[in-house]
């Protein structure tokens, strides 16, 4: 059960069955809730089978939605707040939402604009994101927690990147540019790869350039999901890396 985005080649999965992968197609809308459900329902038939989930992540927020009692804020969307908030750019929105609530600010994806937008929506009606505590777990379960070194973190950031541009991902972004999806902030909203490929598919990066603020974007967002997961270090069994 994999949380988090990007495609899985059949080698990859080494005869593994893969759940929750490619369910989604760009520009859906997509909330915790709506993945909590989705991911529960993948989770509930694989125990009805015998046979053990592995949940491999990517976005603690997500994971967390799957295996704890987390109470959801119950906000429904405002789609009147929300095409005003989409006249805004996503550096905007993120310091609208820094100013708002300083704790969610530094918990979030600053270029995940969807996110930022639902946070801002959440906040327009309670004040404020409500802590996701949890009181226990669902599950009884193992937590593996991987410790890279930052030399081997940035090594295999680079060769993932290296992996996806030869799997297609400059031709999918050419793709969505020739399907008129050419703003700066809806390609933002698919994901940082797609609008620094843009840029590089427009000849505003050369490719060296391309890799190097890929590169750094997501180094940038893997300390993020590190200063998440030091919350799980007293229950989980840290495996390094080498």
């Amino acid at each position: 059960l994999d949380i988090g985005t990007g495609k899985i080649t059949e080698e990859e999965m080494k005869g593994i069955p893969h759940h929750m992968l490619s369910v989604y197609n760009l520009g859906d809308e997509v909330s915790v809730i709506k993945y909590k459900e989705d991911g529960e329902k993948a989770i509930e038939d694989i125990l009805s089978r015998g046979k053990t989930p592995i949940i491999c992540g990517g976005t603690g927020q997500y994971i967390d939605a799957l295996i704890y009692d987390i109470p959801l804020p119950p906000v429904p969307p405002n789609e009147t707040l929300r095409k005003e908030l989409e006249t805004y750019s996503t550096e905007d929105l993120a310091e609208r939402l820094r100013e708002a609530d300083e704790t969610r600010y530094q918990a979030i994806d600053n270029h995940n604009r969807v996110r930022i937008i639902r946070a801002l929506e959440i906040i327009d009606t309670l004040g404020k994101v409500p802590p996701l505590t949890a009181s226990s777990s669902r599950y009884d379960m193992d937590f593996y927690l991987l410790n890279p070194s930052r030399e081997i973190l940035r090594e295999r950031v680079v060769r993932r990147i290296a992996k996806r541009m030869n799997q297609g991902m400059i031709e999918e972004t050419k793709e969505l540019i020739i399907e008129g999806r050419t703003r700066e902030e809806e390609l933002k909203r698919y994901g940082i790869e797609y609008y620094v490929i843009a840029k590089y598919i427009n000849g505003e990066l050369s490719e060296k350039e391309m890799i190097e603020v890929l590169t750094n974007k997501i180094m940038q967002y893997a300390k993020r999901q590190q200063t998440w997961n030091k919350k799980y270090l007293p229950f989980a069994k840290l495996i390094e890396v080498q």
